[in-house]
């Protein structure tokens, strides 16, 4: 087992206003006033709002049953389902991981619809949600540099909630992970606390390729993922 922990300062994160414009459906620089002023007043405070944990944990004793469409890590049965299974049924091992903003962006965000503002609590939303996700591919990034060393390969990554695969299986990830690993907690119905954190699965091999994400193979609309694009890796799609 490989336990691997990060921490990332918010002005070392690629989140900017043209990201969060196009998250809210605008062409970079291109949204109505007031919105640009009040992305930038909300990324000025978000520094102050931020505590960016993250972390893996690489696991070798797998087997994937494309057949049932499960992925067993250390005698863990999860149900992944097709899409999840099959973007992973060539990994030789895999990593589990997690990634957190942290409490205190999720309740700016909470605070200002409170007091009303709702358009400036939905962009402080968006932006706590850029940070954990800017984190993570800062995570991934550092994972594939490692894996590359070694002559492997990693896939993209892939969590509970996703592609079909149940949200109520993130118990069993956590059980891979020590208790409070980097702040992160889960409620019993499964969801982690603070909110704006994520985790799942990402494969290795030598045989798995970082490929960015397929939507048209899911019909999940409502998908952080979905037309995300990795265009700096463009030439390996």
């Amino acid at each position: 087992m490989e336990l691997q922990e990060y921490a990332f300062r918010f002005d070392e994160l690629e989140v900017s206003t043209d990201i969060i414009e196009k998250f809210m459906g605008y062409e970079p620089g291109k949204s109505p006033e007031p919105i640009p002023q009040m992305i930038k007043e909300v990324l000025e405070v978000a520094q102050d709002y931020c505590e960016i944990r993250g972390g893996y944990v690489i696991q070798k004793d797998i087997d994937i049953n494309r057949e049932e469409k499960m992925l067993r890590i250390n005698g863990a049965q999860f149900d992944t389902k097709k899409i999840v299974t099959n973007q992973l049924r060539k990994m030789e091992n895999v990593a589990l991981f997690v990634c957190t903003a942290g409490p205190e962006i999720g309740e700016y965000s909470k605070e200002l619809m409170h007091e009303g503002d709702f358009i400036k609590g939905y962009i402080a939303d968006v932006v706590g949600s850029e940070i954990v996700e800017s984190a993570m591919d800062k995570i991934q990034d550092d994972l594939e540099r490692k894996m590359e060393a070694r002559e492997l390969h990693i896939t993209d990554r892939y969590s509970p909630g996703y592609c079909g695969w149940s949200v109520g299986e993130q118990h069993k990830l956590f059980s891979f992970f020590p208790e409070n690993f980097c702040g992160i907690t889960l409620t019993p119905s499964s969801l982690m606390q603070p909110i704006k954190s994520v985790s799942g699965v990402i494969g290795i091999g030598p045989d798995v390729r970082r490929k960015g994400y397929v939507c048209n193979m899911c019909d999940m609309v409502n998908c952080i993922y979905r037309e995300k694009r990795y265009t700096k890796r463009a030439d390996r799609c």
